[in-house]
Formats: C-alpha cells, sequence, structure tokens
C-alpha cells in the first residue's frame, strides 16, 4: 500500500496546497497522508496571541475543505488541528476520510517554561487512552502526536494491538534534528514497525534574538529501524511503499513480543 507525507509550512486559510498535492497523491495510488503539526493553524507560539473566534474561524473552514478533499480523492488524511469548543482550544488530530470525520485530542501537551501547551490548550489531563487506531487494504494505522513520542504508555498499546505503521504528525525545531532520528529510529524498531514522521517547515520570529526554525526532515523508518526516505528542509510530497512482509519478517526475525508473551 502506498502512503504519503506532505512537508509544507503554515498555510493559513488556502486550501490551494492541499488540493494540489492530494490530487498528486491520488494519481499514484496513495491511500493515507499525513500532515505536520502547525500547518492548518498558526504556530502555538503565535496562538497564544490570536483571538479564539479567529482561531475557530480558520480551524472551521479547513474541516470543511479537508472533509470534501477527502471525499473527493477518496484518500484519509490525518491532519493536527485546534478544535474550538464553547470557546476552549483542544489540540486535536483529526482522521479525515471519505466516509467519517474521527477526532483524536492529544493526551500529553509540552508543558515547559518556553512552550506551555498544556496551560493554553484545554486538553483534559486523564488516565492514559489508546491512540487512535485504524486500517485500511490490511494495514493497522495508529496516529499519536509528536510529544507523544517520548512515552512508553502509547507504545505499550501499539504493540498490544499489533500496528504496522505509526503516523506522526510533529513541530520540530532549534537542534532536535539527530535526538529526534535516534528517538523514532529506536520506536520503530523495537516495536516492528513503520513509523511516518511529517515535521513542518518555515520559521516563527520570537523576538530579535529567538527565531524558531522548523527543520523538516519528514522521514520513513522501516520496522528494522533504518530511515528508509526522508526529505530536506523544502516544501515535498514524500510518497511510501508500506510492505506488510517487511513487518511480518521484522517481527519474527527479532522475537521481541514472543520474548515477552512467554513471562506472561
Amino acid at each position: 500500500m502506498r502512503a504519503a507525507i506532505l512537508q509544507i509550512p503554515s498555510v493559513g486559510m488556502s486550501a490551494a496546497k492541499f488540493d494540489y498535492y492530494l490530487r498528486i497523491a491520488k494519481s499514484k495510488g496513495c491511500r493515507v497522508v499525513v500532515f505536520g503539526e502547525y500547518l492548518l493553524n498558526r504556530f502555538f507560539k503565535e496562538l497564544e496571541k490570536t483571538p479564539i473566534a479567529m482561531i475557530k474561524e480558520q480551524s472551521d473552514h479547513h474541516l470543511k475543505t479537508l472533509k470534501a478533499l477527502s471525499k473527493e480523492y477518496g484518500i484519509t488524511i490525518i491532519a493536527p488541528l485546534v478544535i474550538v469548543k464553547k470557546r476552549e482550544p483542544y489540540k486535536t488530530i483529526v482522521k479525515f476520510s471519505p466516509t467519517s470525520t474521527t477526532y483524536y485530542h492529544q493526551q500529553i501537551l509540552i508543558n515547559y517554561k518556553h512552550w506551555t501547551e498544556e496551560k493554553f490548550f484545554a486538553n483534559e489531563i486523564a488516565p492514559f487512552k489508546a491512540p487512535l487506531i485504524f486500517s485500511i487494504e490490511g494495514f493497522k494505522f495508529a496516529v499519536i502526536a509528536g510529544f507523544e513520542l517520548h512515552f512508553d504508555e502509547f507504545w505499550k498499546e501499539i504493540s498490544a494491538k499489533n500496528v504496522d505503521v505509526v503516523l506522526l504528525p510533529t513541530v520540530s525545531t532549534f537542534e532536535s534534528h539527530q535526538r529526534w532520528r535516534e528517538l523514532i529510529k529506536m520506536r520503530a524498531f523495537t516495536h516492528s514497525c513503520y513509523v511516518l514522521r511529517a515535521n513542518r517547515i518555515g520559521d516563527y520570529q520570537e523576538n530579535e534574538k529567538i527565531t524558531w526554525n522548523f527543520y523538516g526532515d519528514s522521514l520513513v523508518v522501516s520496522p528494522d529501524g533504518e530511515i528508509e526516505n526522508s526529505l530536506g528542509n523544502q516544501e515535498e510530497l514524500l510518497m511510501i511503499d508500506l510492505d506488510k512482509k517487511a513487518v511480518k519478517a521484522s517481527r519474527k526475525g527479532w522475537g521481541f513480543k514472543e520474548a515477552l508473551t512467554k513471562r506472561k
């Protein structure tokens, strides 16, 4: 099965790029396309200064547009989006399929002094729940937000549900390039699954001294923990052929899950 990663900067209210790239993905036989974080909305630091009505207007516009594009092209789209309910913003990943729309509220949000998503968004702080999981053409997909990659609880569920492909929207920045690569490779290898990471590009100028550079490096990592393909720091569409045999071979060859099962 073929999937794709869309690496672009924030798009404002325009839908032209989505239509252009989804048309290409459709022509190449892609069934799933994953977007990076903060493409449909402004970056978090900008959202902090944006009226909630403006955030809602932008998100509602993109909801309507991507529902229509998913149906038109017959493609499942995984897209992070800020959903506004009762004037409260929720950091969400939306699964647009040709027949339905599903919402996953990010469970663990960044809570650092320079990046306080947990304080800004209204997402509930609650006991862990399973990530968004769905199937297409015999492949089982899981969706988690970039920051959630760091937490073992998600990966326990991914392993228990025999997930073949993890879709990972991110907004990685600063000097984290190599760290993210190594972490993604480790997760893919130890859980014998593909990881498709979609990172955004572009800059946010916080002040004269601080620039947030979103460096791209969207990539696909194989179930054996190898980077099969990656992008640079420019706007691109990366298409991937997923191989179910490669997933099965990795699970059988390394036997990580089997070793645990024997001890239950």
